[in-house]
């Protein structure tokens, strides 16, 4: 079993790999453009960009899951092997195709690691929305809504 938790604990770290270099380029790639007063469309625009960037990390982490199943026969091909793994790292947990019991602590640390990486991703694009907001307010104070505008928020 403790095997089977540094397995796990090395793929949670190759996850944390990649969405760190991932988040740094699209920091690189988009925090110019968040942090620019804009308008609506543009910054729709950078914020689907930004978005499809994100599920693509994920995405990226998913396959590395699947893969790793598929090299240890824990499932019997990469389409089932990615199908698994993307229910167990979003925690949809289906259950139709399920790791042998040897594995399954290992498909519990994929979906621990899924929350953890899912938050991530939603702080840093809080982070990036909320800079561009901010940009948009320093250049147009008028761009907030109504009570936002208050002093007392």
């Amino acid at each position: 079993m403790l095997s089977k938790l540094l397995v796990a604990w090395a793929l949670m770290g190759g996850c944390v790999a990649i969405h760190a270099a991932g988040v740094a380029a699209a920091v690189r790639r988009f925090g110019d453009q968040a942090g620019a007063p804009s308008r609506f469309w543009a910054s729709t625009g950078i914020f689907v960009r930004l978005a499809g960037w994100i599920v693509l990390l994920h995405l990226l982490e998913i396959a590395g899951w699947a893969l790793f199943y598929v090299l240890r026969h824990a499932l019997p091909d990469f389409p089932s092997a990615l199908y698994f793994s993307a229910v167990t790292y979003t925690t949809t947990g289906y259950g139709d195709v399920v790791l042998p019991p040897e594995w399954r602590l290992v498909g519990a640390v994929e979906a621990l690691t899924g929350i953890l990486m899912c938050g991530w991703s939603t702080g840093f694009f809080v982070a990036a929305v909320s800079r561009a907001l901010r940009a948009e307010v320093s250049s147009d104070p008028s761009a907030l809504p109504g009570d936002a505008r208050r002093s007392d928020h």
